[in-house]
């Protein structure tokens, strides 16, 4: 008998010199090999006993007893060979073989309740998500003659290349620069990348986890640490290894849909980053176009001002000459001088914004702003017709208003997520591995160890915080439906803005083009008539300063027709080809002739 009462599990695998030498232990003729406490002293002088003991968290008994040779399914009462006398050694052959099936029933009827748990794992708390209504939506936009239905968010559809319906190369070279080298745009693009990230990490929650770790330790125990049997001193000391390789398993029954809904809510906002950052690609893409072709008209007024300051200069040319003939005045040259050095004057000024928006698409292509040049040109684009009928697929691309819907389901799906903590949470745990305390024989199967079983967390008292969790998801729900009526609202307001816009500008291009055709008749007849002298050189001033500020005025006319344009698809979510532009034009050109023709027809008749 050992008198320290410290007791070890016994091994297998012996080593040859311990076969002979270890005493065997005692059993009676009516103990089971697994019922004994058979002790026994061996060389070392430490006790091997040997207990009933169920260690396992299913109840699976282990038939730990020494056997020739190592075998894993030993640990399962699976023929083994015992090393006792002829009188166990029959009991070792046949009752191991029934308590392994004995054991796997036990299991099995165990495992039920745990079966029937994971088929509830289909239960959800929280609302399921039904978009709400935007707002009151009209059946038609004011500016438009067709009608429009309620526009439905499809802003992943495909939208092509928009801005090629203005037939400008070099715009196109742009939109392509800034598509490849902008970096708000490659922001954008990362933020996506980080939205599908979480999505993927939060999807992981549906898996079991699983971990591999190794450790070594070399302890001492107290001699006065009690015994577990007695609860008296140990009596002595012992030093020794431990080398442990567990593998971890941990699975979490998403009983209420929690981890569900987190998924929900992540996919949801992986749209949402989608669609942000079509809207950021769209606003871009609009921004280059509303940029160039104001750099455009820009050059069109220095044109302007350049060819006027030629004219000036040499009406200031003629009128000194005529100064020296005697036929004008001084007066009619200090009002020539005064007209050409204010032409002259304004040049600078329109220089300097043609700069800035220079700069602004070197910023906007991803490219240094000091070597970034963009030859003068003026602005020869006509218009294209965007008509009123527009089918409305195309208010329904908007990317901002896909977002804020998508943000809506998130929001929806964090609900679920905030009820479903007040509920239980089940997790199943598995271990399993290999310990010993030497490192020979760490890789033996008698080495092995194992443990399964499940664990429960009810929350009791959280202090309040889980009904807080619960009332911040649904306040932040109701602040997302109101920023996604916000957005339709805007979106209907910036349609109606630019539609009006195209047809408003249109109108007043047609005035300006009239009105600078007289403009340059009056200028006309008044030079004429000084050169009769007939008149001061005060009317002839007055004339070419008309003619200059309505010229300004039908340049920049022009661009903004253009710049409104570019922002009505963009307010229409982009989407436009040429060919679809083509042909509405066509159809928008027969119109207009048959409404000429309609007009010449009344005129005839009366």
């Amino acid at each position: 008998m050992n008198p320290s009462g410290i007791y070890f599990r016994p091994q297998f695998g012996r080593d040859e010199s311990q076969r002979d030498s270890d005493p065997k232990p005692k059993v009676a003729r009516n103990e089971l090999p697994w019922e004994t406490r058979a002790e026994a002293d061996n060389p070392n002088g430490v006790a091997a006993r040997r207990r009933k003991h169920d260690t396992t968290p299913l109840g699976l008994k282990t038939i730990r007893h020494e056997t020739q040779g190592s075998s894993f399914l030993a640990t399962l009462g699976w023929k083994t060979q015992s090393l006792w006398d002829w009188r166990t050694g029959s009991f070792s052959r046949i009752l191991p073989r029934f308590s392994f099936f004995w054991n796997f029933r036990k299991a099995f009827r165990l495992g039920l309740p745990l079966a029937a748990l994971m088929l509830l794992t289909g239960c959800f708390v929280g609302p399921d998500y039904k978009r709400p209504a935007a707002t009151t939506m009209p059946t038609a936009f004011a500016g438009a003659t067709n009608g429009w239905k309620v526009a439905q968010p499809q802003a992943q559809f495909p939208k092509g290349n928009w801005w090629e319906i203005f037939g400008d190369a070099e715009l196109n070279e742009l939109e392509a620069q800034s598509s490849a080298a902008n970096q708000q745009l490659k922001a954008a693009v990362q933020r996506f990348a980080e939205a599908r990230a979480t999505m993927d990490a939060t999807r992981a929650g549906l898996f079991p986890f699983l971990s591999l770790s190794g450790s070594y330790t070399r302890q001492q125990s107290s001699a006065n640490a009690p015994l577990t049997t007695t609860g008296k001193a140990a009596g002595q000391s012992s030093t020794y290894n431990t080398f442990t390789v567990p593998l971890d398993l941990t699975y979490e029954v998403d009983l209420w849909g929690r981890v569900r809904r987190s998924v929900e809510s992540a996919r949801a906002q992986a749209q949402a980053s989608a669609d942000d950052l079509e809207a950021i690609k769209l606003m871009i893409q609009a921004e280059v176009a509303v940029d160039y072709f104001t750099l455009r008209a820009l050059d069109s007024q220095l044109s302007v001002l350049q060819s006027n300051v030629e004219v000036f200069n040499k009406s200031l040319e003629l009128t000194v000459n005529r100064r020296v003939g005697g036929v004008a005045t001084d007066l009619d040259v200090a009002q020539a001088q005064t007209i050409l050095e204010t032409t002259q004057a304004q040049l600078p000024a329109v220089a300097l914004q043609r700069a800035r928006f220079e700069h602004a698409l070197a910023v906007l292509t991803g490219q240094p702003a000091s070597t970034f040049r963009i030859p003068e040109r003026t602005l020869s684009n006509t218009p294209p017709f965007i008509p009123s009928g527009l089918p409305s697929e195309l208010l329904e691309r908007r990317p901002d208003i896909s977002a804020a819907e998508r943000r809506m389901a998130a929001a929806n799906a964090n609900i679920g997520v905030a009820k479903a903590a007040f509920f239980p949470s089940i997790t199943l745990n598995g271990l399993a591995g290999l310990e010993s305390i030497n490192a020979g024989t760490l890789f033996n199967a008698a080495s092995g160890f194992w443990a399964v079983g499940p664990s429960l967390n009810v929350p009791i008292f959280e202090g309040g915080r889980l009904r807080a969790d619960l009332r911040l998801t649904k306040a932040t729900y109701e602040e997302v439906i109101a920023n996604y009526r916000q957005s339709v609202l805007s979106a209907f307001a910036e349609v109606e803005d630019n539609l009006s816009a195209q047809n408003l500008l249109a109108s007043q291009y047609e005035a300006q083009s009239r009105a600078l055709v007289a403009a340059r008749k009056q200028l006309e007849i008044a030079n004429n008539r000084y050169r009769n002298g007939l008149i001061t050189y005060l009317e002839v001033a007055t004339a070419q300063n008309t003619v200059l500020n309505v010229e300004f005025a039908t340049v920049q006319l022009r661009g903004q027709q253009i710049v409104a344009a570019v922002t009505l698809v963009k307010a229409l979510g982009g989407g436009w080809e040429h060919a679809d532009l083509q042909t509405q034009n066509t159809h928008h050109i027969e119109m207009k002739k048959e409404n000429t023709y309609a007009k010449a027809t009344n005129k005839t008749t009366r």
